[in-house]
């Protein structure tokens, strides 16, 4: 069933993907495009994730590093 979908939300992103670019194919290439569209739109995706993910944690970890800092300086270095 999962294939299913992917031809179907396929059709449908490679439509509208077409449409957008102004390409007049047929319905097949225009599948195609979609499916092909859905996958690397999909590793993209996942990249941006992980790496969101890995830059929050550093960011995260420098606003911690720099708020203990702070208190270091401010209460314990007097």
């Amino acid at each position: 069933m999962p294939i299913v979908y992917l031809v179907i939300i396929g059709a449908a992103a490679g439509f509208l993907a077409t449409r957008m670019m102004r390409l007049n194919t047929d319905v097949p290439t225009t599948i195609v495009i979609g499916i092909a569209g859905a996958l690397i739109g999909g590793l993209v995706l996942r990249f941006l994730i992980l790496v969101t993910g890995w830059l929050a944690g550093l960011v995260g970890a420098v606003l911690g590093a720099v708020l203990l800092i702070w208190l270091w300086k401010t209460y314990i270095a007097r």
